[in-house]
């Protein structure tokens, strides 16, 4: 079993155990990757400042995320076919995420149900909502939310079209795999992960088919998934979901001040400040660039999380010191899922915890709730 230090490590992994088109869908982003690329190399701007004789025997880094309590300053993600990096993918995280106690986000086109997620552990997970035209769907699956005690409704608002991933398209993978010749080689190059996926019950969409309109199998729900991508998504729909549900309402993807402002005004929990991992726009400022913007604009009337980009404890106290409440994990999470199943996912919490420690004892800082902007210098 080779050694794993850092998130680096996993992504290596990871790109050796999964099949090519999988490892593709995770590390891509859209058209030319730019702001892909920027959401990393963004953090790197941000210089940690060094300080020493301070009292750091004592260093705390847990906080609460919209009222849940978290052991470190993060969340998992919600990701779309979790599933099928790793068999049950979506439960294993969830589970790893109890045990280490963090929150887990499931996502609206999850493999695992949220049934299947709910049973498989006992702490409340948030659950993400895709806004469909079926509008009677989406207030299905809050009201299957709600009747699981999910904590946190994540309502994502940057996906009222599909941006292009070249790599997606070039390797045939949409909502089912064409089965080309180039895809039959690649996934017989991996006969663990194969093995893994054919002895697992959970194969298809389980929030979705069996539930929406007219979807009863694959076939109906690529028809059902081209068809219900809705470009009139407006915040008209989220006044709609705020009287729906009681609970922390949060909108992902708010890259915009004036954006930020409107969802304040409407009275959500939360904002995620994100670009979708650079798999929408293109040519967008990365999120740790633009998060003070927002932080400035209404951190004192809604709690912001970000996304994109974080890879190590570092980027998790940039982001922090920036002014984000905490930070979501994807990538990162795929690649220790990909890698070594559960237990990756443990050991990533792990190795954050670990990175994120170190970070803050050689900064002189003692509580995670305490960083601000004079804590990193801009490069």
């Amino acid at each position: 079993m080779p050694t794993i230090t850092c998130v680096e490590d996993f992504r290596r992994l990871y790109k050796k155990r999964v099949p090519k088109m999988f490892y593709d869908y995770a590390e891509a982003g859209s058209y030319s990757e730019s702001t892909f690329r920027a959401n990393e190399a963004d953090f790197q701007k941000l210089l940690i400042r060094q300080r020493v004789g301070i009292d750091i025997s004592d260093i705390k880094l847990a906080t609460k995320l919209f009222g849940q309590a978290a052991k470190l300053p993060v969340c998992f993600a919600p990701v779309g076919m979790l599933g099928i990096q790793h068999a049950a993918g979506e439960i294993k995280v969830a589970r790893a995420a109890e045990a280490f106690g963090v929150p887990y986000t499931l996502s609206t086109m999850s493999i695992c149900s949220m049934e299947d997620v709910a049973g498989a552990t006992t702490a409340p997970i948030w659950f993400q909502l895709y806004v469909v035209k079926d509008r009677e769907f989406n207030l299905d699956l809050i009201r299957r939310a709600k009747a699981l005690n999910c904590s946190a409704l994540v309502v994502t608002m940057d996906l009222p079209m599909l941006g292009q991933r070249h790599k997606d398209i070039k390797n045939g993978l949409s909502i089912k795999i064409r089965p080309t010749l180039r895809n039959i080689i690649d996934l017989a190059t991996k006969p663990t992960w194969a093995l893994r996926m054919a002895r697992t019950p959970y194969k298809s969409f389980g929030n979705v088919i069996g539930h929406a309109k007219g979807v009863d199998d694959l076939t109906s729900l690529l028809t059902w998934a081209a068809e219900q991508v809705d470009p009139s998504l407006t915040w008209k729909d989220i006044e709609t979901f705020r009287r729906e549900w009681d609970g922390p309402l949060i909108l992902k993807g708010i890259m915009d001040v004036e954006d930020a402002r409107i969802a304040a005004d409407l009275g959500v929990d939360g904002i995620i400040v994100s670009n979708h991992g650079g798999r929408q726009q293109d040519g967008a400022s990365s999120s740790i660039a633009y998060l003070p913007n927002i932080v400035e604009a209404v951190g004192d009337r809604v709690e912001i999380v970000m996304d994109s980009g974080v890879r190590s404890g570092q980027d998790i106290f940039r982001a922090l010191a920036s002014g984000a409440k905490g930070t979501m994990l994807g990538r990162a999470m795929v690649y220790a899922l990909g890698a070594m199943g559960e237990d990756g996912v443990t050991q990533l919490l792990t190795i954050l915890e670990k990175e994120l420690k170190t970070t803050m004892g050689l900064a002189g800082r003692t509580d995670v709730a305490d960083l601000d902007d004079s804590d990193v210098l801009q490069c």
